[in-house]
């Protein structure tokens, strides 16, 4: 599963830039598995020269066909792996027009290989009700957390299909911050430019990388039983009228955690 997480990091830092240059000075949240998956999906039953431009922009880089779908499979039965110390969880479902005819080769491809169930939608009269209903499904799947994912227009009559795809997740540090620790502190925008922010606060140890020739640290946050952690990157300082997150560009190319773990070997462990 290593090429298909190396080429979807690339895929991912590809749809940050593009990204980034319309949304600058704003915060930039997404979901990289969600757009990926339903992508491969939409992949599936793509030719001619639709297909070459997917397979181009995607997130199935030197794979061959064969092995993408295979490994999505394999990356969703991982993920969906019953776990104690969190909560990891990702569904597909198709969304068809009732009076479109599918081909059932599309239909039990995708729901072998992603596990997207098909569910028949009226979109030429009942548009609206279609909508809430892929709305309340995405609500169930995220213990209620993304809500009214598709706004009112998003469907209409000419809709055919929509795929979706849902993800949550929900852990605890191993490190826990305290409410009471939280606090407002000035955020930096840019070098001139702050913001009030309520910070939380942990006095601890933290595996700590430091970038000398990037002035970047990077921390990572590991959730119980470390399993799983967050990394957090932080510029030195901003010394220009950027954000300062363009110290980080350099690490665009790094991608699959064969090559994260390589940064991660100059770690030491600090305290933070």
């Amino acid at each position: 599963m290593d090429s298909l997480s190396a080429s979807n990091g690339s895929f991912t830092l590809d749809l940050f830039k593009k990204l980034n240059e319309s949304l600058k000075g704003k915060n930039i949240f997404f979901s990289p598995w969600s757009i990926s998956s339903a992508l491969a999906m939409t992949y599936v039953g793509a030719k001619g020269n639709t297909a070459t431009q997917m397979a181009e922009v995607g997130a199935s880089g030197d794979c061959k066909d064969e092995d993408i779908h295979s490994q999505f499979q394999a990356f969703i039965s991982l993920i969906n792996k019953s776990q104690t110390s969190y909560l990891l969880k990702t569904a597909n479902r198709l969304y068809e027009e009732q009076t479109f005819q599918f081909l059932s080769e599309y239909i039990e491809f995708v729901t072998k290989y992603y596990h997207a169930e098909p569910q028949a939608v009226n979109f030429k009269k009942a548009a609206e009700q279609a909508r809430k209903e892929i709305n309340s499904w995405v609500e169930s799947q995220t213990e209620g957390k993304i809500q009214n994912l598709l706004p009112k227009g998003a469907v209409d009559p000419n809709t055919a299909l929509v795929l979706v795809n849902a993800i949550y997740f929900k852990g605890k540090w191993e490190k826990r911050f305290l409410n009471e620790n939280t606090s407002e502190n000035p955020f930096r925008l840019s070098k001139t430019k702050t913001k009030p922010v309520q910070m939380m606060f942990l006095k601890d140890t933290f595996p700590i990388c430091y970038l000398e020739t990037m002035k970047v640290k990077i921390a990572e946050l590991p959730y119980v039983n470390n399993d799983l952690s967050m990394l957090i990157l932080l510029p030195d300082d901003i010394e220009d009228k950027s954000t300062g997150l363009e110290q980080v560009k350099p690490l665009y190319h790094i991608s699959g955690p064969r090559k994260w773990n390589s940064v991660f070997l100059q770690c030491e462990t600090a305290t933070g």
